[in-house]
């Protein structure tokens, strides 16, 4: 049980670091505007669906655990 609760804390701070950092970098407003990211915006209706930033997230996270795994 002690391994697991230093897992959850690792991620929180990873969490909050990832957070502090896209909150304070303000370069890092291309994140949301990639080409792929669907947009609309109607009178009454205003949908946003970031599928290109969504893939590079996972992939961006999918390389760190992975680095992460082989380290061990």
């Amino acid at each position: 049980m002690a391994q697991l609760g230093r897992l959850l804390v690792g991620i929180g701070l990873v969490l909050v670091v990832v957070g502090l950092v896209l909150w304070l970098v303000p370069g890092m407003s291309w994140l949301g505007r990639l080409p792929g990211d669907l947009r609309i915006e109607r009178p009454n209706l205003r949908v946003y669906v970031p599928l290109t930033s969504s893939i590079l997230v996972s992939l961006v996270l999918c390389a760190l655990f992975w680095v992460v795994s082989r380290l061990r």
